[in-house]
């Protein structure tokens, strides 16, 4: 088979021929129909995200995918050839522990999961992808999607993580802060999936905030930051009608923490913030206000094994509407050309690399 190999952030990066894996206990080997690239996959490839933590040896880059089950190892009793399915990057060590380490499939190992990242290094950047099968869920009634169209499920699936955190109710009141990049749009609607009473995209870019807006629909409301969390925050509260349940922070990159204070201040009462971007500064938390309030400030890292199925519910039942999110689509040996799309994409289109 053919596949996008890597042998170190930085080094070189070849499509090559390679052996298609075989199944091993546990694993499921699937035969990629999608896979959406991350905007920054091309800065990861050249070395300019040093944080991460990549497999020690060449590997195939690639992360969550769309596909058919082509064969599955011993131990896998459910899952069966022929069954279309997703292909998650995330895999939680299936020890029961208190602490099981995590690894993002063909991107990064977390604390203590580099023995996890060489046992299982591929992602889904070629004709076939072998995974635990922790990491596959089958996609059942959704045969009328196109692949292309499905891969938009890796969009939606990382702030879903997020807002199951929260603990996101029907009749609520959300606010996103970060609603105009890639992830913050997908938690706007997904907060109107999920019934939420009223969104409050926040964001400083008016006319993104707007785009999302009519792609969401009539629960949304918009506010433009300007950096003031006072001034910010009384927006938020305003748009909220009182103030706001739940907020959900998204921000990639920010240097400075006012949009998420802002966020912060306009919850009200037992108010929940769940802290999800990546912030590159402290947050600093005005202590007796939070205690005084009740506030929560929760954070969180991915999402659990079982959000895949319900977020699946979600587009079944008619509640997520995967077509707002347009793909781009490019043949599996285009990829440097992908990459390139990836990183200038807008908020509501995603790029798929299809073999």
């Amino acid at each position: 088979m053919k596949a996008w190999r890597l042998t170190k952030l930085g080094g070189r990066l070849e499509f090559e021929d390679v052996p298609i894996p075989e199944p091993r206990p546990g694993s499921v080997l699937v035969k990629v129909e999608a896979s959406a690239l991350m905007s920054y996959l091309k800065a990861y490839v050249e070395g300019k995200l040093p944080f991460y933590n990549p497999p020690a040896e060449p590997f195939t880059i690639g992360t969550n995918a769309i596909g058919t089950i082509g064969a599955v190892g011993r131990d896998v009793w459910t899952l069966k050839p022929g069954r279309r399915a997703v292909v998650s990057s995330h895999f939680v060590a299936r020890e029961n522990v208190d602490d099981p380490p995590e690894a993002l499939i063909g991107l990064t190992a977390g604390a203590g999961a580099a023995s996890m990242l060489a046992d299982w290094p591929d992602g889904t950047l070629a004709d076939y992808a072998l995974a635990p099968v922790e990491a596959v869920t089958p996609l059942d009634g959704l045969e009328r999607i196109d692949a292309g169209q499905l891969a938009a499920l890796g969009r939606f699936i990382v702030p879903f993580g997020g807002l199951l955190r929260g603990r996101l109710a029907a009749g609520e009141t959300l606010v996103v802060n970060g609603a105009t990049g890639a992830y913050g749009t997908a938690a706007v609607l997904l907060g109107i999936a999920m019934g939420a009473a009223r969104v409050i995209a926040a964001g400083r870019n008016p006319s993104a905030l707007e785009a999302v807006a009519v792609a969401a629909g009539p629960r949304v409301r918009t506010v433009a930051l300007t950096g003031e969390v006072a001034l910010d925050a009384k927006a938020i509260r305003e748009a909220s009608g009182g103030r706001a349940d739940i907020a959900f922070d998204m921000v990639g990159n920010a240097s400075d923490p006012r949009s998420t204070l802002a966020a912060l201040a306009s919850l009200k009462r037992n108010g929940r913030l769940v802290l999800m971007g990546s912030m590159a500064v402290d947050l600093p938390v005005p202590y007796t206000t939070v205690m005084l309030n009740g506030w929560e400030i929760l954070g969180q890292f991915m999402y659990p094994a079982n959000a895949y199925r319900r977020l699946i519910e979600l587009v079944r039942g008619g509640l997520l509407d995967l077509f707002a999110i347009k793909p781009r689509i490019f043949a599996l040996g285009s990829l440097r050309e992908a990459m390139e799309a990836a990183a200038t994409a807008s908020n509501l289109e995603i790029v798929v690399v299809r073999p």
